[in-house]
């Protein structure tokens, strides 16, 4: 799957290259700004596309090849996060930053772009492939009283790395997604246009929430694990500790997250027009 993104994230750069050669590339390129909100689809929260919703921005750069196609670059800035566990007897909970670079194809439903016979709003599908890092963790209290962040891949919670599940591997912080959704655009003027779009997110990965599979019991963590008495306690959260082996997660299927988000565009040769070479004149 991976060999797939990586072939298409290769075709989306040659059909720019190829029609930046061909136009004027300024002309064609606008800067997006982004903001709107993220959310997390999981172990935690198998309920709802909109579970808790947590800000996201980001900036972009597109360019049109013609009035149906374009290309996108864009960076995500965000939070996820689920606090309220929708099996309350495990009592789990994470949150994460989450910054994601992606490289995507639009496609207009309707001929947009500018010309005579182009329409001035039009809806439209994205797809593409998305670089993310994220960090889960979740809230700590010591025995004092005082609260604070704990981040959870360090801990190996589900026996990570330890003689008694060799095929768990620590997960990395580092992965892939493919973006793809839809949104309505509108030109206003010439050089400026409002959009708003909502995209899912598909990774393969099954621990943005740090649960995927079974309880490992807290003997293990304390034997195996650096600090393996915080680990037990924030691998087991319940009112009551779970035997090991109970399923903690599905590990058959991974998370996802959403991006949903109003944006404004504005030409590139609008707002640097002005640093075009001026001839010379005799």
């Amino acid at each position: 799957m991976r060999g797939r993104l990586a072939a298409a994230v290769w075709c989306l750069l040659v059909a720019t290259a190829a029609w930046g050669q061909q136009g004027d590339l300024l002309g064609r390129a606008s800067l997006v700004v982004r903001g709107g909100g993220a959310t997390y689809v999981g172990d935690i929260n198998e309920q709802s596309l909109f579970g808790q919703v947590r800000p996201a921005a980001g900036v972009g750069v597109k360019v049109r090849l013609d009035n149906r196609w374009s290309v996108r670059l864009d960076g995500m800035y965000g939070t996820l996060s689920q606090t309220r566990d929708w099996q309350p007897e495990r009592n789990l909970g994470f949150r994460t930053r989450l910054v994601e670079g992606s490289l995507a194809a639009e496609f207009n439903f309707r001929p947009y772009g500018g010309g005579s016979t182009d329409y001035q709003w039009t809806p439209y599908l994205f797809g593409g492939v998305a670089l993310f890092h994220f960090n889960p963790k979740a809230q700590y209290a010591d025995p004092h009283g005082d609260t604070s962040w704990v981040a959870l891949q360090p801990l190996c919670t589900e026996g990570q790395g330890t003689t008694a599940y060799p095929d768990r591997l620590p997960y990395t912080l580092t992965q892939v997604s493919m973006p793809f959704g839809m949104g309505v655009k509108v030109r206003l003027g010439k050089t400026v246009e409002i959009s708003a779009e909502y995209g899912l997110r598909r990774t393969w990965t099954d621990y943005l929430d740090d649960v995927s599979t079974t309880y490992v019991g807290s003997i293990l963590l304390e034997a195996e694990v650096d600090d393996g008495r915080l680990a037990a306690q924030m691998a087991d959260r319940g009112a009551a500790a779970h035997v090991a082996g109970i399923k903690r997660g599905d590990d058959s299927l991974d998370d996802w997250y959403t991006y949903f988000n109003v944006s404004v565009s504005v030409s590139m040769d609008a707002l640097f027009g002005w640093m075009r070479s001026k001839r010379c004149r005799n």
